[in-house]
C-alpha cells in the first residue's frame, strides 16, 4: 500500500511538472512576437550545452533583434539557470559603442563593423578584434496607416521621394499609378524615421541607395540624413507612432508589425509585387555573399534582386564578439549562448517570431567560428 501511494504521488508530481512546463512555454511566447499557442521550437531538455556558463552577461545593440533575443534568452536561461542575460536593445550604434568601450560581452548590430570600429575593438579584445557573426535575418517592413486603404504597393523610387519629403500627400499621382484601384485620400503623409543611430536605418537606406539612387542622394549610414519627417526612438517607437497616426508611414522589422498594422508590398520589377514575409526575405538573403575576412562573416546583400517572390528590403543582424581576448569571466556564457542561438533549435525560433533564419551554408560557418572563440 505504501509503495502504491508513493507511485501515485510520483505520477501526480510528474503530471504537474509537465503541465507547468507547458504553461511556461505557452505564456512565455506572448512577449516575443510568437503565437500564444506556444513555441514548437522550444529547446528539448538537456539539448542546450551550458558548459561552465554562469553569472550575468551584459549586452546591448540592435532593437531589430530584441524580440528574437528575448525568445532565445527565455529558453537558454531556463536550461542554464546559473546565467542571466541582460540585452538592452538600445540600437546598433549604442551597442557597437558599448562593445568597443568594453562595457558588454557582445553587441548586436544590423550593420557590420566598420574599419575604425574594428580598430577600436582591438583595445578590448586582447590579442584579437571584434568580428561579425550573422545570426538573425528578416524583412524591413514599411508600415502604413491610411484610413480606408488596406493594400498598398510602392516601389523604391516612390519610397525614396516619400521619405525625402518630395511626395507629401497620399493621393499623389505617383502613388495612384502604383495603386489604380485604391481609394487614396487627400491626406498629408506623416513619415516617421528613427531618431537613434540604427542599423535598420542603415539597411533601409542601403536599399534606397542601391535601387533609387537618383531619388535618394545620401551616403547612408546609421544616422538619418534626409530632410523632413518625424522621428521616434527604436523600432517599437516608430511602429507605435505609425499605429496611432492616420496618414503615417514608417520602417521597422516585421516582428513589430503587430496589432493590425498594415505593411506595404514592394514593386521590385518582378512580375508581381512582393509581400514582406519571412519566406520572401529568406529568398533574398539566400543571395548574400560572405565578404568578411578571417573569422569575420560580414555579408553583402543583393538589394536589387528582381527574383520572383524575393523581398529585398532585408537586414541581417550580427552578434559582435571578440575572436580572441574575451574576458575569462564571461567567455563560457558567451560561447554557450551564441552556440545555442546558432544551433538548429535556436534558428527555428526565428521564423515563429517573424524573423528569417540564416541560410544553412552561412550559419554552419558561424557555428564553427563560435567554437573557436577564446
Amino acid at each position: 500500500m505504501k509503495l502504491q501511494r508513493m507511485n501515485r504521488r510520483a505520477l501526480a508530481l510528474g503530471a504537474l511538472a509537465v503541465s507547468g512546463a507547458l504553461a511556461l512555454t505557452a505564456c512565455g511566447s506572448d512577449d516575443t512576437g510568437t503565437s500564444s499557442g506556444g513555441s514548437s521550437a522550444a529547446a528539448k531538455p538537456g539539448s542546450i550545452k551550458c558548459d561552465d556558463a554562469k553569472g550575468q552577461l551584459l549586452a546591448d545593440g540592435s532593437s531589430a533583434q530584441k524580440n528574437a533575443i528575448d525568445a532565445w534568452v527565455k529558453q537558454f536561461t531556463a536550461a542554464c539557470q546559473g546565467t542571466q542575460i541582460n540585452y538592452k536593445g538600445g540600437g546598433s550604434g549604442a551597442g557597437v559603442t558599448a562593445f568597443t568601450q568594453g562595457q558588454v560581452a557582445f553587441a548586436g548590430s544590423d550593420s557590420a563593423l566598420k574599419p575604425d570600429e574594428v580598430t577600436a575593438s582591438k583595445k578590448v579584445c586582447t590579442g584579437g578584434q571584434g568580428i561579425d557573426l550573422p545570426m538573425v535575418g528578416g524583412p524591413i517592413a514599411v508600415g502604413v496607416n491610411v484610413n480606408g486603404v488596406d493594400n498598398l504597393v510602392l516601389d523604391a523610387a516612390t519610397l525614396a521621394k516619400i521619405f525625402n519629403n518630395e511626395i507629401t500627400n497620399w493621393n499623389d499621382p505617383q502613388i495612384k499609378k502604383l495603386n489604380p484601384d485604391a481609394k487614396l485620400p487627400d491626406l498629408k503623409i506623416q513619415a516617421f524615421h528613427r531618431s537613434d543611430d540604427s542599423g535598420t536605418t542603415d539597411n533601409f537606406t542601403k536599399y534606397l541607395i542601391d535601387t533609387a539612387k537618383k531619388d535618394w542622394p545620401y551616403d547612408g549610414g546609421k544616422t538619418w540624413q534626409a530632410k523632413g519627417g518625424q522621428s521616434a526612438s527604436g523600432s517599437s517607437g516608430v511602429a507605435q507612432q505609425v499605429k496611432q497616426t492616420n496618414g503615417a508611414i514608417g520602417y521597422f522589422e516585421l516582428s513589430y508589425a503587430k496589432d493590425g498594422l498594415k505593411t506595404v508590398d514592394l514593386d521590385t520589377g518582378a512580375a508581381q509585387p512582393v509581400k514582406a514575409t519571412v519566406e520572401n526575405a529568406t529568398k533574398a538573403i539566400s543571395e548574400a555573399k560572405v565578404v568578411g575576412t578571417g573569422k569575420d562573416l560580414a555579408l553583402e546583400l543583393n538589394y536589387g534582386t528582381k527574383a520572383e517572390g524575393a523581398y529585398p528590403m532585408v537586414l541581417v543582424t550580427y552578434e559582435i564578439v571578440c575572436d580572441k581576448g574575451n574576458k575569462a569571466e564571461t567567455l563560457p556564457a558567451t560561447k554557450a549562448f551564441l552556440r545555442y542561438i546558432a544551433s538548429e533549435e535556436g534558428q527555428k525560433i526565428l521564423a515563429e517570431a517573424d524573423y528569417a533564419p540564416i541560410p544553412a551554408d552561412i550559419i554552419s560557418q558561424v557555428r564553427t567560428t563560435v567554437e573557436s572563440l577564446s
